[in-house]
């Protein structure tokens, strides 16, 4: 994703506004909160949060938060959530500093003890008083990382979590995912997927129901095998960059949009389980940052997950986008751990 989304500055960008402005990189971060809070999405709260947080690579990144009606709060995207997501996505390594509208709730204290340099960052509260504080002030009994894993990967380090398809390189990979012709109907030979006693083979890419019908989501509204190719390669590799050192869950979605644009989210998993970052939400986020559309936009979904998983995403994933963007078609996709 390229820096010219309104959620991004880039570090040479950064550099240039400060100077014209006469500001230091900390004071021209908190000119950006209420700029930003407009940005947000709260339907139901009416309550708009900005948050910018700036980068060790010099670069600055924006987070609102994000409501959806018809849905329980729970799929909401704190501001500081989205921060970290938007941030994780470009590939950041840390954020030395963020500038709210709000002190950050206790779901987002949690949520922020996932950060490397958890102890070097600072928050300023961007209100009448302008307070700065460390962010273990606002945590200051903190459960983390430490007190489940001596030594995982925290959200901005690498993560490679080994997941595969069966049948990633097999030549028949795109006879078995081109599974309707152009009016929609089931090809004949789409329906040879599942073995007798109703399971699904491992190479079929889980697109058959126990009885061995044909999952709904999987032929509805979406029959160019090429962009499921890529989804399914997109949302894979998302899986990968999933950060699920607790559950051993890791997960990623890719959406599709009606400009063609693909748009990825991995699972972001917090030590106290909860609060989590769904892919689903992060790929909202990474759609906002890119596209800045209209959710009805989002055309097509492939979620990747590991097989058997205790935790699951799909079904509930399936649910919110049916709120989110009812046309949307899903397509849920298990893999394994090479």
């Amino acid at each position: 994703m390229g820096g010219c989304s309104p959620f991004v500055i880039e570090a040479d960008e950064v550099q240039r506004l400060c100077k014209e402005a006469g500001l230091s990189e900390i004071q021209y971060l908190a000119t950006l909160v209420k700029p930003t809070q407009l940005l947000a999405r709260a339907p139901i709260s009416k309550f708009y949060v900005g948050a910018v947080g700036l980068g060790a690579s010099g670069r600055i990144f924006k987070g609102v938060n994000l409501e959806f009606e018809g849905l329980p709060l729970n799929h909401s995207v704190y501001a500081e959530q989205f921060l970290v997501a938007n941030a994780a996505q470009h590939g950041e390594l840390q954020l030395r500093f963020i500038a709210v509208s709000a002190a950050p709730c206790g779901h987002c204290r949690q949520f922020l003890q996932e950060l490397w340099g958890v102890p070097e960052i600072n928050i300023l509260i961007a209100d009448e008083h302008a307070e700065t504080r460390s962010l273990l002030y606002f945590l200051p009994h903190r459960f983390g990382p430490d007190d489940l894993e001596e030594s995982t990967p925290l959200v901005f380090e690498p993560h490679f979590n080994g997941l595969a398809f069966w049948s990633m390189n097999s030549p028949e990979l795109n006879s078995k995912l081109n599974l309707c012709n152009g009016d929609q109907d089931v090809k004949e030979d789409a329906l040879n997927l599942c073995n007798r006693d109703g399971d699904v083979k491992e190479d079929t890419f889980d697109l058959c129901n126990g009885d061995g019908d044909l999952k709904e989501e999987s032929i509805h509204n979406f029959s160019d095998s090429e962009d499921l190719y890529q989804l399914r390669v997109a949302a894979l590799k998302a899986a990968n960059s999933s950060h699920a050192p607790y559950s051993k869950c890791p997960s990623g979605i890719a959406l599709m949009t009606t400009k063609g644009k693909i748009c990825t989210g991995f699972y972001i998993e917090s030590a106290a389980f909860n609060p989590s970052l769904s892919p689903l939400q992060a790929a909202i986020v990474a759609f906002i940052c890119q596209d800045g559309g209209n959710y009805e936009d989002i055309v097509h979904a492939v979620l990747v997950e590991k097989k058997g998983a205790v935790v699951q995403q799909g079904d509930t994933i399936k649910l919110a986008l049916q709120k989110i963007s009812p046309k949307c078609s899903f397509h849920p996709f298990n893999c394994y751990i090479k």
